[in-house]
């Protein structure tokens, strides 16, 4: 069996250890237009920040690809895709055979049009290592940076870079931070802490216009100067290559719970896929890297000709800002548990017997003795994805503070491994 995965993250990863569990002897080739080693793509703000390094990023050893048998064709990109033909082309002027293909592609950051923009000479994204490398050259503790998009990679952004720069200001359309991650009042909590290191914002504003070192805002006329300017408005999935080979493609690749496409022999993981919600049961794009990584090793498994299905994947987010932790995942929707004394802050969302959803909130490192609202938070990731009713557990026990003394032996066993 010959499989060629396009791409080299965490879906690509899972791919190929998939594939080995079931075959031990295919040949696997990774194809990828970056150059580096397999790495973590959220480390790369503490890259910049000091508090990593390129060998720390690595999201496997140095030995991963000849441990698992695996050549590797970096800085080339896969150029078309032949269905019939079981071949994929590159740039380089290759045409590679394949007997199972994963399309790993990823996403590329989203850079609407902006009037003068094109004007700008010091403007970067922040979705890759070299992006973040390439913004890191340009900064100085003189730099006054302005951020497009107050979302995670805007908000990543700023904290690898706020230690090292004169000022930050956002610019968002939208009325909060982290619209796709918090509800109203708990990014109000995270936009405060940002304020307090010295983070300025403009929400529900968008720029009407850039000069090269500025940029005029439309609802207010705010003009911000600015050095350095970061485009974080957001991503669109890499769909290209199978939607240009006939496959189908809504907002994203179209996969089943086993994550084929609808192309024979051609499977598809990660941030360019769009999958079924377990919670809601919506299809949308859910791209986080526990879940690239499922998807990864769900296509393997398949691809190495066992079946295999994989149906619990939620939206879920396990992210740090200048102090604070933030858990979040599944649907906001439904009645609601709520606490917050000011330092944590916990909502459950909840209906029909089931837990919806959640959003976590504590301090990174809470004082001796204090219980951070996002301990234990994986208990509430299972009862979501198990499905797990609500009746059948002590709910307002384990609201309260997950543990396992709220679930009954039988639940214990099934889900978590027995009474511990």
């Amino acid at each position: 069996m010959k499989y060629v995965i396009i791409g080299n993250s965490a879906a690509a990863v899972g791919a190929v250890e998939g594939i080995r569990r079931v075959d031990a002897d295919g040949k696997i080739l990774i194809i990828s237009d970056e150059t580096h080693h397999v790495y973590g793509r959220p480390l790369i703000s503490y890259l910049l920040l000091g508090k990593t390094d390129r060998e720390r990023m690595k999201y496997r050893p140095d030995d991963f690809y000849t441990k698992n048998g695996v050549e590797t064709k970096l800085g080339v990109t896969v150029t078309k895709i032949n269905p019939d033909a079981h071949t994929v082309e590159t740039s380089d002027g290759e045409t590679i055979a394949f007997e199972k293909l994963l399309v790993a592609t990823g996403s590329n950051p989203f850079v609407p049009p902006m009037d003068g923009l094109d004007t700008v000479k010091n403007k970067f994204t922040f979705q890759t290592l070299d992006s973040a490398l390439a913004l890191e050259a340009a900064i100085t503790p003189d730099s006054n940076v302005l951020i497009i998009g107050a979302g995670l990679i805007g908000l990543k952004c700023a904290e690898g870079i706020y230690l090292r720069v004169k000022s930050i200001t956002f610019v968002d359309l939208a009325a909060k931070v982290l619209p796709s991650i918090l509800d109203d009042d708990s990014a109000v909590i995270i936009k405060t802490r940002l304020e307090e290191v010295g983070i300025k914002f403009h929400l529900g504003d968008s720029v009407g216009k850039f000069t090269e070192n500025t940029a005029t805002l439309k609802e207010s006329g705010t003009v911000i100067p600015f050095d350095v300017l970061v485009l974080a408005v957001g991503v669109r999935p890499n769909v290209g290559l199978v939607k240009d080979a006939g496959g189908a493609v809504g907002r994203a690749i179209t996969v089943d719970n086993t994550c084929a496409t609808s192309l024979a022999d051609i499977y598809a993981a990660g941030d360019c896929t769009e999958s079924r919600d377990a919670v809601t049961g919506d299809v949308k794009v859910m791209a986080i890297l526990p879940n690239a990584y499922m998807q990864g090793e769900t296509a393997g498994i398949n691809m190495a000709g066992v079946k295999y299905t994989y149906d619990k994947l939620i939206p879920c987010n396990a992210i740090g800002f200048f102090g604070k932790h933030i858990l979040s995942a599944g649907s906001y929707t439904g009645d609601v548990y709520y606490t917050n004394d000011g330092t944590n802050y916990k909502k459950l969302f909840y209906s029909d017997d089931r837990l919806n959803g959640f959003i976590l909130i504590g301090d990174k490192h809470p004082k001796d003795g204090e219980i951070p609202a996002y301990d234990r938070a994986g208990i509430y990731t299972d009862i979501i994805r198990n499905g797990t009713k609500l009746s059948d557990i002590d709910f307002e026990l384990i609201a309260k503070r997950p543990g396992l003394i709220g679930f009954t032996r039988e639940i214990r066993q099934e889900y978590l491994g027995g009474e511990r």
